[in-house]
């Protein structure tokens, strides 16, 4: 697939980027480039290569989900701006 300058404005123009024509002109060198680099990966035989979802065999990254005791409600509301003494205070939001 190559690109031309009518491909990088229809981009520009899904992207809602407003760019003058110099700026046209130099995205459409640069993605070229990009484009001609990405088409290198075509020659690599890959048909034995597992699809992966991350470079490194992680089984579970996460903590496991377990009840512990909350924060004291005191604790809570210290730093709060504004609290009516057990809830915070916030600007209500229509």
């Amino acid at each position: 697939m190559t690109i031309d300058l009518r491909e990088v404005e229809r981009i520009a123009q899904l992207a809602r980027l407003r760019l003058d024509a110099g700026e046209c002109r130099a995205l459409t060198d640069e993605l070229a480039r990009i484009l001609d680099y990405v088409r290198q990966l075509d020659v690599l035989d890959t048909s034995d290569v597992d699809p992966l979802d991350h470079p490194l065999d992680l089984a579970d990254a996460t903590e496991s989900d377990e009840p512990r005791p909350s924060l004291d409600r005191e604790d809570a509301l210290r730093n709060a701006p504004q609290h009516d003494g057990t809830c915070y205070r916030v600007p209500a939001v229509l």
